[in-house]
């Protein structure tokens, strides 16, 4: 028998919607959509949630719940991550949004977004061998986690986003040499101060990335002219390629880069720092190629909920 659930992965800088239908062990989508509603904003400076960015990300949350039970959702699971996690008005924001959405919210720890951001590749690319290493950017956090057999041998999550890193160190203008070299070394110290060695030195045949940043790069280096989930997810994305791309991003300004196709003006002050990111994790695991996933977060949460009904 079929059902109709969604997700809405309600993130740092995005929230996301995927309504599907269950079938023969899988689903079909009926809607996926995402909408940059940036919660996290100025969160770095106060350890809040602040007025606006709660109200547009509240009212969104709550369109697309409206939108996934007019689709015939039995049940829709919202989950929250970074942002919501370590805010100190966290549990005001969930009341109201319980409130306006109408459905329970969960807000998930770091070891919890990485478990299940695995699930979601792993069900997007049975082919991975069988250890890997997978990095998640996001607008709050990057999860780092180490997979043996599709199951997590060792994680971590670091407070480490593109949006604080970009409220710090970005720049309306062209991107400067100089100081884009100093977040890059910034970076990497993180990376070889809080990756563990468990993670950071074990067998693995690939390094996977997910989110934003490397789909995006993705399908600038593939030259789309509009985004296409399928031709980004299982993309081998080069280190020269990234290279190239952060010269070419990092001529425009902000306002130019935001015109690009397959880069979304909500995105564009954010490429540079998760650049920085999927440049210092290359670096990090020695690799030079990443196996981009456009499967994620979101469709995790789908394999969970899925597997509950199925119970």
């Amino acid at each position: 028998m079929s059902r109709r659930l969604a997700t809405i992965d309600l993130g740092t800088n995005t929230v996301r919607l995927l309504v599907v239908e269950s079938a023969d062990g899988g689903w079909r989508t009926l809607l996926e959509t995402q909408r940059v509603t940036r919660l996290g904003e100025d969160q770095a400076a106060t350890g809040r949630l602040h007025p606006e960015p709660m109200r547009r990300t509240a009212a969104t949350v709550a369109e697309f719940s409206r939108a996934a039970r007019a689709l015939g959702a039995r049940r829709v699971r919202i989950v929250a991550t970074s942002a919501v996690r370590e805010a100190g008005n966290r549990d005001e924001f969930v009341t109201h949004l319980e409130v306006l959405a109408g459905e329970r919210v969960e807000v998930v720890s770091g070891e919890d977004e990485a478990r299940l951001t695995l699930r979601g590749v792993v069900s997007g690319l049975p082919g991975l061998g069988p250890a890997f290493v997978l990095f998640d950017i996001g607008g709050g956090s990057t999860e780092f986690v180490l997979s043996r057999g599709g199951e997590p041998a060792a994680a971590v999550s670091l407070k480490l986003g593109v949006v604080p890193l970009s409220e710090e160190w970005g720049d309306p203008g062209p991107v400067r040499g100089e100081r884009f070299a100093r977040l890059r070394a910034l970076v990497e110290r993180r990376l070889a101060d809080e990756v563990p060695d468990a993670i950071a030195r074990a067998a693995a045949t690939d390094l996977v990335g997910t989110a934003g940043t490397v789909t995006t790069l993705a399908a600038l280096d593939l030259g789309l002219p509009a985004y296409d989930a399928a031709r980004v997810h299982g993309h081998r994305l080069h280190r020269a390629a990234v290279e190239r791309l952060l010269a070419r991003l990092g001529a425009l300004d902000v306002a130019a880069r935001g015109r690009l196709p397959c880069l979304e003006p909500g995105r564009a002050d954010l490429i540079i720092p998760g650049i920085a990111i999927c440049l210092a994790a290359m670096a990090r695991f020695g690799r030079d190629t990443v196996v981009v996933s456009d499967h994620g977060l979101r469709e995790g949460i789908l394999c969970e909920a899925l597997g509950a009904v199925g119970e």
